[in-house]
């Protein structure tokens, strides 16, 4: 499937992108998002930086970025260490950052990456090759109670127990090693009903191990502290989550940045002066067009906020 960059215009518009800024992708992706960011600024006044941990991102978006302009630097590491990356490039402050949460839909469609329980591949799901955590290693390691609170607190799945009970019991057996394999193990662990209901019963078990295997909530938290505190003022920050738990971490974190004390009509509060404000208080959904044509932007969430 042709990758299609989710709330593009919305994300753009609200960087409020100057031609002459230094601007992160933090996600870059098939370089969707950077493609239009980089068309805004001035070549060889402004600057985009982007990081991605999976190389062959890093390499198939090269020459997409290359006929647009020369004012980018690619970075093949994880954005959590954005800030100690870019002082190598002595950059300290930036004037916005984009994040693009979650797989990219050509690491789903990769039938040979294990992110998908629509393809037969071995049990891998790491974005970035060189770590040594594969799903097959959480599969087969993981005790019960580990696995069933990795798949109920990550996939937010109701048959948890039962999953993380029937993987246990099946490993003993065989070791687990591809997709389908653990895909035949969800379908056994939930009702018949499950198996009859839109979606596929897999999907939840999955993104909890994906999760797990890339450190994604830990990731998010840190690297999302280490964006904010690069900005200039007058920055922003926009943030593109696809499920819950990605949401409520970035929600939190901009609402204790951004928070300057309510108080109530009997103790007035004392007012932080936050250096940041919401740009939007609610998240920027896609338009009913964006989902026509986009399925997978059905779930995306847009949050911005800026420093003062």
């Amino acid at each position: 499937m042709r990758h299609i960059p989710v709330l593009l215009n919305e994300t753009i518009e609200g960087l409020n992108v100057r031609k002459d800024g230094v601007y992160v992708d933090a996600t870059l992706g098939r370089a969707g998002h950077a493609s239009a960011l980089l068309k805004i600024l001035r070549d060889g006044v402004g600057h985009l930086y982007c990081f991605d941990q999976d190389e062959d991102a890093i390499k198939e978006s090269e020459g997409t970025l290359r006929e647009i302009s020369t004012s980018f630097t690619l970075i093949h590491d994880n954005f959590e260490n954005l800030d100690s990356r870019l002082s190598m490039y002595h950059v300290d402050r930036v004037d916005g950052v984009m994040f693009d949460l979650g797989v990219s839909s050509a690491q789903f469609d990769d039938g040979n990456r294990g992110f998908s329980y629509r393809f037969d591949a071995n049990l891998d799901m790491r974005m970035n090759k060189d770590t040594s955590l594969t799903a097959e290693k959480v599969v087969n390691t993981y005790d019960y109670a580990h696995l069933a609170k990795m798949i109920r607190e990550y996939g937010e799945e109701p048959y948890a127990n039962q999953i993380a009970k029937n993987i246990v019991k099946r490993r003993t057996l065989k070791r687990i090693s591809t997709t389908f394999e653990l895909v035949d193990i969800i379908k056994s662990s939930v009702p018949e009903r499950i198996l009859h209901q839109k979606g596929h019963p897999a999907k939840q078990t999955f993104q909890a191990i994906r999760i797990e295997v890339n450190d994604e909530l830990g990731v998010l938290k840190r690297g999302l502290k280490k964006a904010c505190s690069i900005l200039n003022p007058g920055g922003r920050i926009a943030v593109i989550t696809f499920h819950s738990l990605e949401d409520r971490i970035v929600k939190n974190i901009f609402k204790e940045l951004s928070d300057e004390g309510e108080g109530s009509r009997f103790v007035p509060s004392e007012k932080k002066n936050a250096l940041y404000r919401l740009v939007n208080r609610k998240p920027i959904l896609p338009t009913s067009e964006e989902l026509i044509q986009n399925p997978r932007a059905h779930s995306a969430k847009l949050r911005i906020i800026e420093r003062r």
